[in-house]
């Protein structure tokens, strides 16, 4: 694996997940994350989100770049068995994850399918960078 094939995939895989992000964690079923706005923070519910924005832009960097390293240093091989690693990857962590959090905490079930579903969408983002790029 190169460095900057690895730059280059991370860089990629960076961009499509913002784009990810925005649409599955931000614009879809924006008004249901009104419903219980007792959850939310209060400079978040106040509109003073872009620090909350900068960290979650900050992890979502460092997700592509491990997902993208995992990816290339295990070198799998062929598309079909990097994309079942990524499914596996996202039934094991993200998906449990998020729903145990609906349970215990008051989010609308749209919202919860939205943040999983989000999740495929990153790790397949990242999955396809690391096989195109690596």
């Amino acid at each position: 694996m190169s460095l900057i094939h690895y730059v280059i995939a991370v860089v990629v895989a960076v961009v499509a997940c913002s784009l990810t992000d925005w649409l599955f964690m931000g614009v879809l079923f924006h008004e249901r994350y009104k419903k219980h706005p007792e959850v939310w923070r209060s400079s978040v519910a106040a509109g003073s989100d872009s620090k909350a924005v900068a960290w979650s832009m900050l992890l979502t960097v460092v997700t592509c770049m491990a997902f993208v390293y995992v990816t290339g240093a295990f070198v799998l091989p062929g598309l079909s068995r990097a994309l079942a690693v990524t499914v596996g990857v996202w039934l094991a962590i993200p998906v449990p994850l998020l729903v145990t959090n609906s349970l215990f905490i008051k989010l609308h079930p749209l919202v919860a399918v939205s943040h999983c579903v989000g999740w495929l969408a990153k790790l397949l983002v990242c999955c396809l960078s690391a096989s195109y790029w690596l």
